[in-house]
């Protein structure tokens, strides 16, 4: 089965001919810009990552490395997400915005550079969640290969293990701005004070971390694995994100959970909003 979603996946970019990859360098659009270079040639192929407030410096830096190591051209674009109308305000059509502003960076440079589509990293797994952003590609004809050939998360880590891809065990990440709970305005000051935040959390050994922001509470989010090394080192995770700006600092017993700031929609709100992605 899975050699089969490899051989749709090899098929499907072969009939595209020549692609503009929404490059952030996390699991799924690692593997789709590798998958790109393998199957069209690395002058058919152009990765484009957007710097923006949302984005951490590291991030960046990682995905500028994995690009040079895949051997892909690639550009890094500035951005600003805080200067998107509507996107500050974080309704439910946050993710919507910024993806929007995204693709409509890379149209003209699709245009400008000869290249036929634009493809991001959206999966299977995606479907069957909350994703905006899903509605901006398909009103700008941007295409999700991964998606399109029904691979989920697991299956893209198997494979890119196989292709000996550093980021086959990456945890997951989003941008800063799914860290603050819906309604709250986003700021400038808000994204670095979470972005410092979690990489101070992963100087403990942790991983997988979500520092959700709740007005002056940091509500910590890590694997069940990991919350004895929040426990071990209270004191000095408490002075420090304390130090970066929050009153109160909670660990959430539920554990890490993807996009668990969705929580704060409505059921109705979400299947209604799936319903048009679909």
């Amino acid at each position: 089965m899975l050699e089969q979603k490899y051989q749709s996946l090899v098929a499907i970019l072969q009939d595209m001919k020549k692609v503009v990859v929404a490059f952030s360098g996390g699991v799924d659009s690692t593997f789709l810009l590798k998958m790109a270079v393998d199957t069209l040639g690395k002058e058919q192929v152009l990765a484009v990552t957007a710097d923006s407030e949302t984005y951490p410096t590291s991030e960046r830096i990682e995905a500028q490395s994995l690009a040079e190591r895949i051997g892909a051209n690639h550009q890094v674009i500035e951005t600003s997400e805080l200067a998107i109308p509507g996107y500050t305000e974080n309704d439910k059509n946050r993710c919507y915005f910024c993806k929007n502003s995204l693709f409509d960076h890379l149209v003209p440079i699709m245009k400008e550079r000869g290249f036929a589509n634009i493809v991001y990293g959206v999966i299977a797994d995606d479907m069957s969640e909350y994703r905006p952003g899903m509605r901006a590609a398909k009103e700008q004809g941007v295409r999700g290969p991964l998606q399109e050939a029904d691979l989920y998360k697991e299956e893209i880590r198997e494979l890119s293990k196989q292709m000996d891809l550093p980021t086959w065990d990456k945890p997951s990440f989003a941008c800063l701005s799914s860290r603050i709970a819906y309604g709250e305005t986003i700021t400038k000051e808000k994204l670095t004070k979470v972005e410092k935040s979690e990489a101070f959390l992963k100087t403990v050994g942790v991983r997988q971390v979500r520092v959700r922001t709740h007005e002056n509470i940091a509500r910590i989010e890590v694997e069940p694995q990991d919350m004895d090394k929040i426990v071990k080192n209270y004191t000095r995770i408490t002075e420090k994100l304390q130090e970066y700006g929050y009153q109160f600092v909670t660990m959430d017993l539920a554990g890490y959970k993807s996009g668990s700031m969705n929580k704060e929609l409505s059921h109705k709100k979400q299947e209604a909003i799936l319903t048009v992605y679909n």
